[in-house]
Parts: C-alpha cells; structure tokens; sequence
C-alpha cells in the first residue's frame, strides 16, 4: 500500500536482470521532483498521469506511455479524480543500449525523443512483460521487453546528447554534486559549500539548477533515496540504511523513499527478498 486508495507492488525478476517492475493504481499519489538511473517505460491502462518534464505538463492517458531517459528530473500526479492505473519497466542504460545496438540504427547513446507517446500496442506489451515476469516465464518476459523496447525506439528514439560541462557554472555545479555525493551523510551548508567552492550561495543555486534540474537539497534527497535503494537490494535493514545514507531515523527514510520510489522501503526489500530466494531455488 503507498496511501489511502494507493495500491503499488515494485519488484526485479531474477530472469530479467537490472530491469525494475513496477504495478501501481495512484489516486492521491504525488511524486516529487525526482530522477531514475535506469529508463522509464511507464504504460498507462486507465485515467490519466501528469508529469511536470523539461518545464511543462505532460499528460499520458490510457493507450498512451510516459518515457523518460535516465537522470531526468520529473514528478507525478493524478490528472483526473479517479487517478491512474498503470505498469511500468524500468531497463538499465546497460539493457536499452544492447537492445538499440542490435534492433535499430540509432548511433551514439540511445535515448527517448518524446516523453509521451500514444501507442496502445506497446502499452500492451509491457503488461505482456509484466504478467510473464509474475508467471515466472522467462523467455516470454524477455522476449517481450525485447520487442517492447525495440518498438518504442523506432517510434520515438534517437541519439541523446553529449554532456558536455563547458561554463563556469557547469563546472562548479559538477564540483558541488561531487562533494554532497562524497559527504551525503553529513552535509555542508549552503553557505559553506559555496565558500569551498569560491562562488555565491545564490550563484551556486541557479547554477546548480541549471545543470541537474532541482536545488541543491532537493538532490541530495533524491540521492540519499538512489543509496538507500541499493542499500536495500543488498539486504541492509532500512533503519541502518537511513543512518547510513544521511536521514535522521527511518520514519524520515519512509517518508522521502514513498515520495520517491512509490512504496515503503520496507515493502520494497521484501520484494526484494523474495527475488533473491526464488534464483536461489533455481
């Protein structure tokens, strides 16, 4: 459960490996602003998403999938009374190349075009994946994530651009996210990691959201849940993995990983968990 009228389940299956999972019916949800390290497939089956991307909404449908490339910061809402029930998969950088490399053209570092595409047969597709990958049918998941992502990548794919860090903000913004990565557990204050870095806090500021899309503090958070993850998938409790990554205590890691991810830490490990122990039955 991720809220009143909430329902989400958020797993792997051990045959379709650095791939994430995703079933989930939002009503009240709202995701912060936040970012994934893999792809976003997100499939909607019914009513409507909103999804502040690059400035604007954007509005996915039922028929209609909302595709994000890695390290793109976005949120989530409801875009009708009743909410949104869809299905999700979450490729690696790592499995949307191959997959690109082998089925299509595309040059250079794959990436989606558009962040909403209305394709009713490729929202099919990821159900498809879903429904194999919950019957334990390893060759119909991976065969279908196949075909899914292959798809969408001829409808709306291309070569993503270069990042290149060339202004002087750029360059202190990168050196800022090195230092919070470096230091996530306890933090310098504005003030300081500006002084550090010979610039202004509110220099720091728009520089930093120029380059990564969100302030300082709200980075850190979205980063702190990025290591709790992995924490997570590594067996360490959630209580351990909140001090580990820089919250006060675990009520302050549920609260900003369910923003986040969709589902308690808790519930995640458990799915999780469960992943881990049916590969080793195998």
């Amino acid at each position: 459960m991720a809220g009143s009228g909430d329902v989400a389940r958020h797993w792997r299956y051990a045959d379709l490996p650095d791939v994430d999972l995703l079933r989930a019916r939002y009503v009240r949800k709202n995701f912060v602003r936040h970012t994934h390290e893999h792809f976003v497939i997100a499939a909607i089956a019914e009513g409507v998403e909103v999804f502040h991307h690059h400035g604007t909404d954007q509005y996915a449908g039922a028929g209609a999938l909302g595709l994000l490339n890695p390290d793109t910061p976005h949120t989530g809402r409801a875009g009708v009374p009743e909410g949104w029930r869809y299905g999700a998969v979450y490729p690696s950088p790592e499995v949307v190349a191959g997959i690109a490399a082998e089925t299509t053209s595309i040059r250079g570092t794959p990436g989606f075009l558009s962040p909403v595409l209305d394709d009713p047969y490729s929202v099919a597709l990821v159900h498809q994946v879903l429904r194999a990958a919950d019957e334990g049918n390893a060759l119909a998941a991976d065969t279908l994530l196949r075909v899914a992502v292959t798809r969408l990548l001829r409808l709306n794919g291309g070569p993503l651009p270069r990042r290149e860090v060339r202004t002087a903000g750029a360059r202190i913004a990168a050196r800022a996210r090195e230092v919070l990565e470096e230091r996530m557990a306890e933090p310098p204050a504005l003030a300081r990691l500006a002084g550090d870095l010979g610039t202004s806090p509110f220099a720091l500021l728009r520089a930093f959201r120029d380059a990564y899309g969100m302030p300082p503090h709200a980075w850190l958070t979205d980063a702190r849940v990025r290591r709790a993850r992995r924490l997570l998938d590594a067996g360490t409790a959630p209580g351990e993995a909140a001090a580990l990554v820089g919250f006060t205590d675990q009520p302050h890691l549920n609260r900003h990983f369910t923003r986040i991810v969709g589902v308690p830490p808790g519930a995640y490990q458990r799915e999780r968990k469960n992943v881990q122990g049916d590969a080793r039955q195998r």
